[in-house]
């Protein structure tokens, strides 16, 4: 089956999967990583979306709409994987002790406290902060309307200021 993609002016769009992996691999496992809090749920999550991808085959308008795909894929295969009957019946293990590269998260005592929210806020964190999405754009990657997302994020940057105290400006 022959990939058929649409590219917009200015802004190629690669179908090659090892190429698509390449440039956006890293943003997905950040995300998954931040979802799940264990490096081999995402790494599991990034399998999966890259998967589908080859499965699906969807046809991208734009680089932009190629990387809200794989954001959007990621989140909906990291709620299935948080949401699954194994994963709700087994005992959560510490796994973000399993992070021991320094180089993998910019800086580890915010990024830490970013790890500790509960989902939502640290996903909209994450996709806000680190990823460089609007609230608009995070609003349609989570299903949710801008103002659910502007609460999230407010309520998390109260929480990590909480946490992190006043050595950190959030």
């Amino acid at each position: 089956m022959e990939h058929s993609m649409r590219i917009e002016q200015n802004e190629p769009v690669n179908n090659d999967l090892d190429a698509l992996f390449q440039t956006y691999g890293d943003m997905v496992y950040r995300l998954a990583l931040v979802r799940t809090r264990s490096v081999a749920d995402a790494e599991d999550v990034v399998q999966e979306v890259f998967l589908r991808c080859l499965k699906n085959n969807p046809v991208f308008e734009s680089a932009e709409h190629q990387k809200a795909w794989l954001l959007k894929v990621t989140v909906n295969c990291s709620k299935t994987l948080l949401g699954s009957a194994f994963r709700r019946h087994s005992v959560p293990e510490d796994a973000m002790g399993e992070l021991s590269n320094e180089d993998e998260m910019p800086d580890s005592t915010v990024y830490d406290a970013v790890l500790k929210l509960p989902e939502k806020y640290r996903t909209a964190i994450h996709l806000y902060y680190y990823e460089d999405y609007s609230v608009k754009e995070i609003a349609t990657l989570m299903h949710t309307t801008e103002s659910t997302v502007k609460s999230w994020l407010h309520r998390a940057r109260g929480m990590l200021k909480e946490t992190l105290g006043g050595d950190y400006e959030v």
